[in-house]
Order: structure tokens, then C-alpha cells, then sequence
């Protein structure tokens, strides 16, 4: 083990999170060219793009529970998280510089329509970055102890991955996307490939021969188990398997009864969820429920601003041509992440130090909601934009730091990789809902600014049930104080 990590130094932090940086630079890259290209490139609609940008979902499902068990259980090439940070950062480089290509590639596989290709390269890609994701997570809170010092190592990792997110959005502004796509593919690569190699992982992670009873009363990693873990999340996985359904076989229906049971079961599962009790000496899935539901309805709010601002962009600016737009796009993308970058480790820090994580994020959700409701009313100029996309990145900031800190204290450690792994399914089922329920309101709606009116609801539930989730006893007085300060 290397001094600067045994030190716990500013330097180490850095280093630890590159590999999530690696990870975030490629969503962004995603979220700034993605729909861009789709529409202005290969002229797919709304409805289309919906359904690609669900195959990021789809990835999250199937990757990062699979590899979060996997993970937590092998080792190999000197680690349980190395390689699949590794592989997946690889493989990711490579569908990004794919995504310019999709007619080529279409035209080399003898497949007649764009759509199918570009679904494949989107699955792809984003099952790459899920195979890498919650390892780089996992390796934070394996390599760091509870209290401040994980704290920082995630608070960290958001403001590295969220000052390169705010440069991949700075090229697409300056430049254009198809520079930030290219020059994006180095980045993912060598923050993927070479941070790993200079980080040692330990064999033994924290309580890895505890014994407790899962409050469930299952193996935890079951499919049972897995189920009555993610119990609040249950009408999203229903509906999500529906409208996939659905969506395969052409049919659409002319109402919203779908999505009205879908949301009413919803609330049903999250009340329930909140007047649940961790058992004495359980093992915490009370609340790791509660953090779930609460995070579940953030991602509802930010995937339809991901997936549908270019739409109320085409809406409000009809005039601009298709780079111009582009560039407005990853602008406004630019400001949230912006201050999403310098909050975290600045700002949420040591709020959350003086009033805990969770006070510091409902209020943080809280901000989110009102901005959203202003750019409902008031989203009509460039300017106008950015300015509330500054306010929306007081939400983002915490949305991407905390919960993953709030989630580490409350499971075991020897069963990071799995309890990250299905805290992630409180991220892309929402994400599905959106690419399949909200992307049939949008396409629906005249008014795009519809898109502002379903994430300041969301936002609102969010803030809502984060206020019910209870907060960790601070025990950094009981830990050796990280070297290298804040």
C-alpha cells in the first residue's frame, strides 16, 4: 500500500475518484450528445429516443446488481472491484466513438433501420459504464472507514466528476458534440484504466465473517431476497415490464390508466415503506428502504430533463439550427453540473457535518423542486435557462454525492457491492419509467414545458419522503481524523 493512501491525503482522494469520473464524463457525453444526435443526425422522434435512452436502464438492471454480488465475492487481477472498473471503461470508450457512426455500423451489420443499432450501441455503452459504476463506488467505501472520512471520499469523487462533467459540457458549448465525443473516449479510457493500478484494495472488507439475519428473513442475495429489499420500488418494475411490452408489440393505449395505477401504487409502497422500524441489531433494511423510495423519485425529475430538454429546446427556439441547439444544450447542462462540481466538497460537506446528511439533502431537494416550478414558468430565453439550471444544480450536486454516503452507513460492509448495486435499482427503474411513461405524456403534449411541471412533482415527493428517512448517529469522534485536511 502506497504512503499517500495509508496518509488518507488529498492526492489519494483524487486518485479515488477517477475511475467514477471516468464514468460520469461518459454519461455525460451521453446526456449532452445522445438525444442531440438522434433527432438532428438520424431524425428519430421523441418517442424513439425515448426508447433508446431506455436501454441505460435496462444496463443498470441487469449490470450493476449481477456485478455488485459478483464483485463483493471474487478476486482477481489484485481486487474484487479492479477488473470490472477495467473492463467496463474499455468497452465504454468504445461505444462512444460508435455513437457517430450508428449508419455505418447499420450499413456493415445489413440492418435497414438506424433504430435497432442505436439501441444496441446505447445498451452497450451503458451496460459498460454499470459494470464499471458500482465498482468505483464500492472501492470508496471499501478503502475508507465510516464517518467524515467517507464522507469526503464520495463528496470527492462528485467534485472531480462533476468539474470533468462540467468540461465535457464546455466542449460540446465551445466546440461541438461530435469534439466532446471524441476527445471524451481518452478520458473514460485512461480515468478507467490507470487510477486502479496505483489504489490497493483490501482482501477482507468490514465485517465480512458477521453473521447477521436478514430482517427480510432471506439470503440477501436471492431473488427473493432482492425483491423484499427493493419492496417501494415495486409498481416501477411492474410498469416498467409493461410498457416495454408494450412498446415491442405497437401498442399504444389512448389513456394514462397505466401510469395513474402506477403512481397510486407507488405512494401506496413508499407510506408503507416509511412507517417500517429497523429491528434492533438487524441489519438496517428499514432504512436502506426508506433512502430507496426517497432517491427514486429524484430520478423521475432529472431523467426527464436528461432526456426531453432538447425537446423544449426545438419548442421554445425553433429558429436555431441543429449545432446552435446543441450547443444551448450542453450549455445549459454545462451550469448544472457546474455547480453540482463545486458544492459537494465545498458547500454540502460541512453543512452535512453540522446539521447531518439528511437535513442537508432535503433542503438541497427542496431548491430542486423551486426550480423546477420557476423554469415551468419562466423557461422561455437561453438565459432564462441557465440561470435556473444553477438552481437545479444545488439538487444535483446531492443527488450524485450524498445518498451513495447516506447508503454506505446504513448497510453492511461486506455487502457493498450487492446494497449498491440494488440502491442503483432506485435510479434506472425510474429512469425506464421515464424513457416509457413520461416519454408518452412528452411526445403527447403540445406544451413541452410539461416536461418541468412532472420533475417539480417528483422533485416534491422527493423532498418530501428524504424528511422521513432517519439519520445515522455521527460517530466520526470515534475515527482516526483523515491527513491531508479539508
Amino acid at each position: 500500500m502506497r504512503e499517500f493512501q495509508k496518509q488518507k491525503t488529498n492526492r489519494f482522494f483524487s486518485l479515488l475518484a477517477l475511475p467514477s469520473t471516468a464514468m460520469g464524463f461518459a454519461l455525460s457525453i451521453q446526456i449532452s450528445a445522445l438525444s442531440w444526435i438522434l433527432t438532428t443526425q438520424y431524425d428519430l422522434d421523441i418517442h424513439d429516443v425515448g426508447l433508446v435512452w431506455a436501454a441505460g436502464p435496462l444496463a443498470g438492471i441487469l449490470g450493476q446488481v449481477i456485478i455488485g454480488i459478483i464483485s463483493d465475492k471474487v478476486w482477481f487481477w489484485g481486487g474484487r472491484r479492479r477488473p470490472f472498473i477495467l473492463i467496463g471503461g474499455v468497452l465504454a470508450a468504445l461505444m462512444l466513438l460508435a455513437l457517430p457512426h450508428l449508419d455505418i455500423i447499420s450499413a456493415g451489420l445489413g440492418v435497414g433501420g438506424i433504430l435497432g443499432v442505436a439501441i444496441l450501441v446505447a445498451l452497450t455503452l451503458d451496460l459498460a459504464i454499470n459494470v464499471s459504476f458500482n465498482p468505483t463506488r464500492s472501492l470508496i467505501a471499501d478503502v475508507t472507514t465510516e464517518g467524515d472520512e467517507r464522507t469526503k471520499g464520495f463528496t470527492w469523487m462528485q467534485s472531480i466528476s462533476g468539474t470533468f462533467g462540467v468540461l465535457a459540457y464546455a466542449v460540446g458549448a465551445v466546440f461541438d458534440n461530435y469534439v466532446l465525443i471524441y476527445s471524451g473516449a481518452i478520458v473514460v479510457l485512461l480515468f478507467s484504466v490507470l487510477p486502479p493500478l496505483f489504489i490497493t484494495e483490501p482482501r477482507e472488507l468490514e465485517g465480512h465473517l458477521e453473521e447477521h439475519a436478514p430482517e427480510s428473513g432471506h439470503r440477501e442475495d436471492s431473488i427473493k431476497g432482492i425483491l423484499m429489499a427493493i419492496r417501494p420500488l415495486w409498481a416501477f418494475l411492474v410498469y416498467d415490464i409493461y410498457a416495454m411490452g408494450r412498446r415491442m408489440l405497437g401498442a399504444e393505449p389512448d389513456n394514462y390508466y397505466a401510469e395513474i395505477a402506477c403512481g397510486i401504487a407507488t405512494v401506496l409502497l413508499v407510506i408503507h415503506t416509511l412507517l417500517q422500524k429497523d429491528r434492533p441489531g438487524g441489519d438496517g433494511l428499514a432504512s436502506f428502504r426508506k433512502v430507496m423510495a426517497a432517491n427514486s423519485f429524484s430520478w423521475i425529475g432529472i431523467q426527464s430533463t436528461f432526456v426531453f430538454l432538447i425537446a423544449f429546446l426545438q419548442q421554445e427556439l425553433p429558429n436555431l439550427p441543429d449545432i446552435e441547439l446543441g450547443r444551448v444544450g450542453s450549455t445549459s447542462f454545462l451550469v448544472l453540473n457546474a455547480v453540482g462540481a463545486a458544492l459537494p466538497a465545498l458547500v454540502l460537506m460541512p453543512i452535512a457535518h453540522r446539521i447531518g446528511r439528511i437535513k442537508t439533502h432535503v433542503i438541497c431537494m427542496a431548491f430542486m423542486t423551486v426550480g423546477y416550478i420557476a423554469l415551468y414558468f419562466n423557461g422561455q430565453s437561453p438565459l432564462q435557462i441557465y440561470a435556473l439550471m444553477a438552481v437545479l444544480g444545488i439538487g444535483w450536486a446531492a443527488i450524485v454525492s450524498l445518498p451513495f454516503a447516506i447508503v454506505s452507513q446504513k448497510v453492511r460492509q461486506a455487502k457493498m457491492g450487492l446494497y449498491m448495486g440494488l440502491f442503483n435499482l432506485s435510479i434506472v427503474l425510474p429512469q425506464l419509467v421515464v424513457s416509457l411513461g413520461v416519454a408518452l405524456i412528452v411526445s403527447r403534449a403540445e406544451d413541452k414545458s410539461v416536461i418541468f411541471a412532472i420533475s417539480a412533482a417528483s422533485l416534491a415527493l422527493a423532498t418530501l419522503t428524504w424528511s422521513f428517512v432517519p439519520e445515522d448517529p455521527d460517530r466520526s469522534d470515534e475515527l482516526t481524523p483523515a491527513a491531508g485536511g479539508h
